[in-house]
């Protein structure tokens, strides 16, 4: 058969059609050409100290030659395909590749995988080695936060010591804070008087700490009022602490041995207004000519109300809260501050 020149042009057209590579995907990096160089450096790729297995860290040594771009693209190890995973600047040197869900090609935790640099400039490319394989593992310990361990276990072994040393030693000297040991001078003069008592733990509610810790205080009032034969009265105004302060004074009074001397009635809820509540307690100061003041507890602008009036009956008056904008008016008008420095 005879071929003139024009149909063997056409036949040669289309072998090369047929016989070109195909074009490869959106994000992909086709396999390695003649026209690549290849660079005598591998990229270092480690989990980074405070991974969460979902993150790995990419590193590598600045390159001497003048690029425009530096792309960082990753395959799986079992994968032929390079595919692009980011985009510095020529003067970074890392590059923290995340899982991302919206990511074309997102990177897959627990899946080994290989990366290389490719330095691009106008016309030309070249690559890195790959670099080892390498999976995305969370790690057990972060590194990075070593001394927040070491404080920790330092704080919970002089606790373990402190508590074994309490074991062995049968008293142990703790700091004595005045206002609490002024607590026994203030019942004597409520007994040598024939007068009541009167302890408020506060106007919080008992999901609040500083009612709570008032509570484990009322307890031994009502203990030492209890063996002194001294009415105590506990104002309250949330309903939820009523039960709180029956207990804890119930208590009190069966650790005196004299379970019976309880009387429910002095734990008397008055008001859940703020000032309603203040005027109540006002009302029993000149009332009962209480004599013994104990302000236990989370107050408000109420403090200089109550402890003006108390201090006006004569009473002497222990205060104590963590609200220091309270501090002051409780200074002024009482005479002992049951509060630490």
């Amino acid at each position: 058969m005879n071929f003139n020149h024009r149909q063997f042009d056409s036949y040669l057209v289309v072998f090369l059609l047929f016989s070109s590579p195909a074009v490869g995907m959106p994000g992909q990096v086709e396999h390695e050409t003649p026209s690549l160089v290849m660079l005598n450096f591998r990229p270092e790729v480690t989990n980074p100290a405070d991974g969460d297995g979902r993150t790995l860290l990419v590193t590598w040594r600045r390159q001497p030659d003048k690029v425009d771009t530096v792309e960082i693209q990753r395959k799986e190890a079992d994968s032929v395909r390079w595919t692009k995973v980011g985009e510095v600047q020529p003067d970074d040197t890392s590059f923290v590749d995340r899982y991302s869900a919206d990511a074309a090609y997102p990177l897959k935790p627990g899946v080994s995988c290989r990366y290389r640099i490719a330095l691009k400039s106008a016309g030309s490319q070249s690559v890195s080695r790959p670099s080892d394989a390498i999976a995305a593992k969370p790690r057990w310990f972060n590194f990075r936060r070593a001394n927040v361990f070491l404080l920790v276990a330092l704080y919970f072994g002089s606790v373990l010591w402190f508590i074994e040393r309490a074991k062995r030693e049968k008293s142990l000297f703790i700091r004595k804070i005045a206002g609490m040991e002024a607590m026994d001078e203030a019942l004597g003069r409520a007994t040598e008087m024939g007068r009541p008592a009167l302890y408020i733990p506060g106007i919080m509610d008992v999901d609040n700490i500083q009612t709570i810790a008032s509570m484990v205080i009322l307890t031994e009032v009502a203990r030492k009022t209890a063996g002194l034969d001294v009415k105590l009265i506990v104002p309250l105004n949330r309903a939820f602490v009523v039960p709180l302060a029956e207990e804890s004074v119930k208590e009190g009074y069966l650790r005196s041995g004299r379970p019976d001397a309880y009387n429910p009635d002095d734990i008397r809820y008055l008001s859940d207004e703020q000032f309603a509540f203040t005027a109540g307690v006002t009302g029993i100061m000149n009332r009962e000519q209480t004599a013994a003041h104990f302000f236990l507890g989370a107050f408000f602008a109420e403090s200089l109300i109550v402890s003006e009036v108390g201090y006006s009956t004569g009473a002497i008056q222990i205060a104590g809260t963590a609200n220091i904008h309270q501090l002051p008016f409780f200074v002024v008008a009482c005479e002992w501050r049951a509060t630490t420095r």
